[in-house]
């Protein structure tokens, strides 16, 4: 990094991380890191700030995030071998994430092949019977006012009986900060029984785990969700342990 373009060498250091990102995820629309430093500030091991953001990307379990962004303070970093394009953190760094799902990708996220066999064969106990439901058909609104309104196709496989229900419910933060958890207002089926709608919502909110949206070396935590018309709004915190770079 010249003293003359710093900017050069900020653009060197970002290029080398959406590179390394660029390995993590299965697909993006477009990846963008933007590194900011000085040459005084590099030289004594530290980036001003790191802002990642991405469109279109689509992480583990067939889940695309319309929009992710991820913004760093101060981060500490080993001078000598960032200049070798491997941008090493002395010490984890925290930061602040917001990731945005729209309606249409849950959805089509709740269609795909390994999500439909997470749905298949579940186990419980109704009335003191042991039921095997197959969800055939799932399906999620957001109406807006920060509630939720799933819908759901299944076959009780001993009776071969084929039910509906549909349920409205508050998203809510789990204590953990990883998962979210449903606060169901009012419910409606075929055969209705709470527990039994609690394990179908659980089983489909899973896809909602935090951990699937992990970049090595980057962890997130929730900390606010917004249900708004057609999109989820994901604010978390995030600490950063490493840096992903090719």
């Amino acid at each position: 990094m010249s003293q003359d373009s710093p900017d050069l060498g900020n653009q060197a250091l970002s290029k080398v991380v959406e590179m390394g990102i660029a390995t993590q995820i299965d697909r993006s629309e477009e990846i963008e890191v933007d590194i900011r430093t000085n040459p005084v500030s590099f030289i004594q091991g530290k980036l001003d700030s790191v802002e990642i953001s991405g469109k279109g990307v689509v992480v583990k379990q067939h889940l695309r995030v319309e929009n992710i962004q991820i913004n760093t303070d101060a981060v500490s970093i080993d001078p000598l071998k960032a200049v070798f394009g491997n941008i090493e953190l002395t010490h984890p760094t925290d930061a602040e994430a917001r990731i945005v799902l729209t309606e249409a990708d849950i959805n089509h996220a709740f269609s795909c092949d390994y999500i439909q066999s997470k749905l298949r064969g579940l186990k419980m106990d109704v009335d003191g019977q042991p039921v095997t439901i197959d969800i055939q058909q799932a399906s999620l609104d957001l109406p807006g006012d920060n509630q939720f309104v799933i819908s759901t196709t299944f076959l009780m496989r001993e009776s071969n009986e084929i039910k509906k229900m549909s349920a409205t419910a508050i998203p809510q933060i789990d204590e953990d900060g990883n998962r979210i958890s449903l606060e169901i207002l009012a419910a409606q089926g075929e055969g209705l029984n709470l527990k039994l709608v609690m394990v179908i919502f659980e089983q489909l909110i899973a896809l909602l785990d935090l951990r699937n949206f992990n970049i090595p070396g980057v962890s997130l935590q929730l900390h606010q969700l917004e249900a708004q018309l057609g999109k989820l709004v994901i604010h978390a915190k995030s600490q950063i342990a490493q840096i992903p770079t090719i």
